[in-house]
Parts: structure tokens; sequence; C-alpha cells
């Protein structure tokens, strides 16, 4: 029988009445990855730190990442203790979810979350990046997200940090590094459960050289370059490539994707022509291809 607590929305973490088997799974699932090594807090159903902030009621909270030695601090609570990972569920019966930790010790993850939502295709992104720059994306620790994309995780080095980004690396790749955090495996959000995915190894693979350059070189959240932050050989030949080669179903997300590239690459204007013919190609009308470039110009 649910608690009073649960039985309203939480105004602090935004969490909805819940099923108690939802708790008890994200629990249980939490203390397999803190005994793997990762570090893990329980998360509301809106994929928000579970606990509320032992500060809500202060008027002028001074800045606080756990010095207080009270649980609430969000990604700050993070821990592999299987005792503390209990105390947290135990302080938000609401939780139905828990969050893995990226950057810490000892495996420093960072976190692919490729989306496949807003005409974005992560993954088809993903690997276009690898046949740029010359890498190849390991087999390594995936999870299949509610809305149809996946979650990679990596390995990297301790130093230097990989920074969070979002659709800056590419359309559809966002970037978990320290300070950020995944939903893991076996969680339950209000869009549905994060699931692991079969045939793959249980560990994440080490990030390969050439992709942590790139991620090294991505600008900070708060800035807005004008031009790609990722410098590279001409990409023109490639991105035509990629538009030509598109299999039925892809056309128009590849299309956008690529002109998100050279837009992002400052020669968008000068490949608008390339482009819708390159899109002619693949069976796209003309009014189809030039609509998605003016998008992928505006974004």
């Amino acid at each position: 029988m649910a608690s009073p607590h649960t039985a309203a929305t939480d105004t602090a973490t935004g969490s909805h009445p819940s099923h108690p088997g939802d708790h008890a799974t994200a629990l249980t699932h939490a203390l397999v990855a803190a005994g793997r090594g990762y570090s893990v807090i329980p998360l509301t159903r809106a994929k928000l730190p579970a606990v509320r902030s032992p500060h809500h009621a202060d008027r002028a909270p001074a800045p606080c990442r756990g010095a207080c030695g009270r649980p609430g601090h969000g990604i700050h609570d993070a821990t592999r203790d299987p005792l503390a990972v209990r105390h947290l569920f135990a302080a938000a019966p609401w939780a139905t979810a828990y969050g893995i930790a990226c950057g810490v010790p000892p495996h420093h993850l960072i976190g692919i979350d490729l989306d496949t939502k807003h005409s974005a295709d992560g993954l088809t992104a993903l690997q276009l990046l690898a046949g740029e720059h010359r890498f190849t994306l390991p087999p390594t620790l995936t999870v299949h997200t509610p809305s149809g994309g996946r979650h990679l995780y990596l390995s990297g080095p301790p130093s230097p940090s990989v920074p969070n980004s979002a659709g800056r690396l590419a359309p559809g790749i966002d970037i978990r590094g320290a300070g950020g955090y995944l939903v893991g495996p076996g969680s339950r959000t209000s869009r549905g459960r994060y699931r692991p995915a079969s045939g793959v190894p249980r560990s994440p693979a080490p990030a390969p050289p050439a992709l942590l350059t790139l991620l090294a070189q991505l600008p900070p959240t708060t800035h807005h370059p004008k031009t790609s932050p990722v410098p590279a050989a001409h990409p023109a030949p490639a991105l035509l490539r990629f538009v030509r080669t598109s299999p039925d179903g892809q056309r128009n997300a590849r299309l956008f994707w690529a002109a998100c590239r050279a837009y992002a690459s400052g020669i968008g204007q000068e490949m608008a022509t390339a482009l819708t013919t390159a899109a002619l190609d693949t069976g796209l009308t003309e009014r189809e291809a030039r609509a998605t470039i003016a998008s992928a110009a505006r974004r």
C-alpha cells in the first residue's frame, strides 16, 4: 500500500504515484550496479534526483555539494556503498529509477545518449563521425531507452574530464561526462522502462582515443559557437556520400543531419545546392529537400 507521501505528486521532486514494485526493482538494479563499481543515486519518474534538498527551506542557501553530511545534493550523493544506496532509496520511497554517475572512479564513465526523435538519428550520426575520424566504436555496455534511443557506456581516462553536452558533437548525440548521469537499466520512468541490450558486453569498453579527442574539443555548454568545434578535413564529400546512400526510411533524417553538420562547419550555404541534388538522387522531392535544409539552417 502506498505511503501518504507517494499518494500525491511530490512538488519538490516532480515525482508521481508509483507501484511499490517499481521502487523495489530500481533499488535492486541500483545495488547490482553499485556492486559492479558504479556510483548511483535514486531518481524520480521524471529522471530527476529523488531525494529532496536539505536546504530547500533556507532563505539564501549557501552552495553545498554534500559537505553538510545530509543527503539531497543530486549527483553529489552518488555512491557505491550498498548501505548508503539503501539509505538514499529509503529517503525517497517514490523513486522508481536510478542514475549512474559519469566521470567518477573506477570506470570514469562516458555516457553517449543517442536520440532518434525530431529528425535526428544519433546512431547514424555517430557512425558517420567514426568514419570521418577513422575510429571504430567497440562493442560495449548498451541500454535501450523507452523512446527508442540507446545509451552507450564507455570508460575514459581519469583526466582530462569529459564535459557534458547536448547535440554539440552532432544532432541526436548527447554526452554525459563529469557531473552528469545516465538512467540505469531496470529503471522505470514516466516514459517506460530502460532495458539492457542483449548480446553486448556487460562492462564498458575503453573509449577510442580519436573519440576522446573530439569530446575534449567540445565547447562549454553555455557557449554557442558559430562554427564547428571539431577541426577536421573538409567534410563535403563524406556528407554528400552519406546522403546519397540513405536507406529507405532514413532519407530525410540523413539529409537533416548532413545539413546541420555543413552549417556547423561554416559551409552550409555553399553546400545547399549539392545537398539538394544528393537528396533528389535518393527520391526526395526538391521541395522536401529544401525544407529540410532550411530547417537545419535555422537550427
